[in-house]
């Protein structure tokens, strides 16, 4: 079998980045009540969790996922509880860590983590979502729809999209999931699952183009 593109092709690049550059929020670092780590398939998310919580920038944790098909494999016990094992051997205080391990989408991972915290006697009034870089304008969008009250930060490894890529060694992989990330933009929008996010021209163009490309395999269908 033909290894997965682990770097990317040059006529497409310009486009990626677009893209890349568009779900990027941009925001710093700050001090925030706890942190929110999202689940999926990049155990960078807890790497960059566990660098920050030592630079002292949150007291708490909360990692949230289950599983999805394309984490069962890589993580069993979930993507949580894999999250967790993983900062702690990166030297984060077990006590730190909170796990919910039933979310399976982003709204849910708002929703049930914000009801662990509250069950759990967490007085929250700003919160950092870390996750994939690509992730970060559609969960800032749903976390301000379903917990608007809380202040809102967005975090993710500091890295290239080539640099991403060639951690993750896929780039159909990464691609793919950057433009169906660009679809749930305005898709969760309009399904008033989240707050809109204005899409520039340049970024629906980049976006028609990959599609073109046929990097569809995270797209929503019949939208």
């Amino acid at each position: 079998m033909t290894p997965p593109l682990s770097s990317l092709p040059d006529d497409i690049r310009a486009d990626v980045h677009t893209l890349w550059d568009y779900n990027l929020m941009g925001h710093e670092p700050r001090r925030v009540d706890t942190a929110i780590g999202l689940g999926s398939h990049d155990l960078g998310v807890a790497t960059y969790a566990a660098e920050l919580y030592r630079r002292g920038f949150f007291p708490t944790i909360v990692f949230t996922g289950a599983n999805a098909p394309t984490t069962v494999a890589a993580f069993p016990r979930g993507e949580a509880v894999h999250y967790r094992e993983h900062a702690v051997a990166l030297g984060v205080p077990e006590p730190a860590v909170l796990v919910e391990t039933q979310a399976a989408n982003t709204g849910e991972n708002i929703d049930f983590t914000r009801a662990l915290l509250s069950a759990s006697g967490h007085s929250v009034r700003s919160v950092m979502l870390i996750c994939r870089p690509y992730q970060q304008r559609r969960s800032y969008a749903t976390c301000r729809k379903r917990w608007p009250a809380v202040d809102v930060v967005c975090g993710s490894l500091p890295e290239s999209v080539e640099d991403h890529v060639a951690r993750i060694g896929d780039v159909d992989r990464v691609i793919s999931m950057l433009v169906g990330d660009t679809q749930r933009v305005r898709v969760y929008a309009a399904r008033g699952w989240a707050v809109e996010q204005r899409i520039p021209p340049e970024v629906d163009a980049a976006y028609a183009r990959l599609v073109a490309a046929g990097f569809t395999g995270r797209l929503l269908s019949g939208e």
